[in-house]
């Protein structure tokens, strides 16, 4: 059990028949009248955001969310199949539990898998990955002068922008978080 006095970032607690994480909370203390604790929360499996105030007595049941290390192997159609490393089994993940960030993985790369309950509800790819740009218009010289984007297509048909001094063939870092380019790799 947690009390929502003790609320911290990251905190899973099931509330309702769904299980929430905390994103941002503050302990308000009010001159007048009782404290409480003012929170924005994550539905963990569905996503959504709210905002929700708490007594700090309130108390809540710990979820404990599962995170497992897999290497994504391949896809067929709405399946996408990750390899347990230890067993070598192979779990067919549907697309609707992957986010928009998943366009930045490519085969054999390692994710992390989560689930509660044994139900997986999302994948989490590796923060920074290097791709190799595939498709971009060239650069012009003397166009270098400001901080200019241009899009360009990586290896797994993610689109990107990046400074217009990287050309096709090149490999480039991206943070999967943003999308945003890092730098070459």
């Amino acid at each position: 059990m947690v009390s929502a006095g003790d609320f911290r970032n990251g905190v899973t607690f099931e509330m309702d028949g769904q299980v929430w994480s905390i994103i941002e909370f503050q302990h308000v203390k009010p001159g007048k009248g009782a404290a409480f604790v003012r929170t924005k929360l994550r539905n963990v499996i569905q996503g959504s955001v709210v905002e929700k105030t708490f007594s700090p007595t309130d108390k809540y049941p710990t979820a404990y969310i599962e995170r497992k290390e897999m290497t994504y192997s391949y896809n067929d159609g709405d399946l996408y199949y990750f390899m347990d490393p230890e067993t070598y089994e192979l779990e067919p993940i549907g697309k609707s539990e992957l986010d928009d960030n998943f366009k930045f993985v490519k085969e054999d790369m390692v994710c992390r898998v989560l689930s509660y309950k044994g139900k997986v509800f999302g994948v989490e790819p590796p923060t920074f990955v290097n791709l190799e740009v595939t498709k971009t218009e060239p650069g012009f010289k003397g166009d270098t002068a400001t901080n200019t984007l241009k899009p360009a297509t990586l290896e797994t048909g993610a689109e990107v922008r990046v400074p217009l001094f990287i050309d096709e063939g090149e490999v480039i870092q991206i943070d999967t978080r943003t999308g945003e380019y890092l730098g070459r790799a």
